[in-house]
């Protein structure tokens, strides 16, 4: 699967601007597909306040939920009530009090083996093949809708990082990720790139002045996770003023 090479910037004020924005993108793919919908969902500290803009009235009265399906793009790998579960910040801030519980799909880090990151992904891989229909994918025919991430500190992207040979996988749908390179330090699940990138919008939220120098590496399209991670569709960064290098044309 071949990954477009076009990735559009957009530049907002603020964090609550780059929420809005982020949660207005969501709602357009929502609207756009009449059938089953795919959103796979990051996370971090990125998305916080767009999963707290998606529970408000203005929003969640906008979003058809019985037929909006809820994944995540990476896991740490702890149980599902840790305060480190991505998909349990989910869970918490929106998920739980808006979406029918069938609808949404964590990777399973509290049925696997504990000390087997590898044996989760595996079960996770089924559970994305199964929702798709097929253990290939069609690139007429994307996974996900909407594939939400975010960027760490070092440039990597969901549970991808600088140097690990999980960037090269092109067969596996999922892989456990034995050591992160950065806080917390525990083994991930994370999908793989070309999986990641089966989707019909790919959209970064970058944010904050703690993001300032790895935007810039970035931008200037060094090799980094975050750099290779496109969609096979449309890929969108979001970013605020804060985290935006002093020659970006739109600062």
């Amino acid at each position: 699967m071949t990954a477009n090479d076009n990735r559009r910037v957009i530049a907002v004020a603020d964090p609550a601007a780059l929420a809005e924005a982020a949660a207005d993108r969501v709602l357009a793919r929502i609207e756009a597909n009449s059938g089953r919908v795919a959103i796979c969902l990051t996370g971090g500290s990125s998305p916080r306040q767009l999963y707290q803009l998606l529970a408000t009235d203005a929003y969640r009265s906008r979003i058809p939920w019985q037929r909006v399906h809820w994944f995540i793009g990476d896991e740490r790998f702890v149980p599902a009530d840790d305060p480190l579960n991505n998909m349990g910040m989910a869970r918490a801030l929106f998920l739980d009090s808006c979406a029918p519980a069938a609808n949404i799909h964590p990777i399973p880090t509290a049925t696997a083996d504990p000390t087997d990151p590898d044996r989760c992904a595996a079960l996770y891989e089924r559970e994305l093949q199964s929702f798709y229909g097929a253990d290939t994918l069609d690139q007429a025919r994307p996974l996900f809708d909407l594939v939400l991430m975010g960027v760490g500190p070092d440039g990597h992207t969901a549970s991808l990082f600088p140097g690990d040979p999980a960037l090269d996988e092109t067969a596996r749908w999922v892989v456990g990720v034995p050591r992160a390179n950065v806080e917390p330090f525990v083994p991930r699940v994370t999908l793989t790139l070309p999986i990641l990138a089966s989707c019909r919008e790919m959209l970064f939220e970058i944010a904050g002045a703690e993001k300032h120098a790895i935007l810039t590496r970035l931008l200037a399209r060094e090799n980094l996770p975050a750099t290779c991670a496109r969609s096979t569709g449309e890929t969108v960064w979001l970013l605020d003023r804060d985290a935006l290098p002093e020659d970006f044309g739109g600062r």
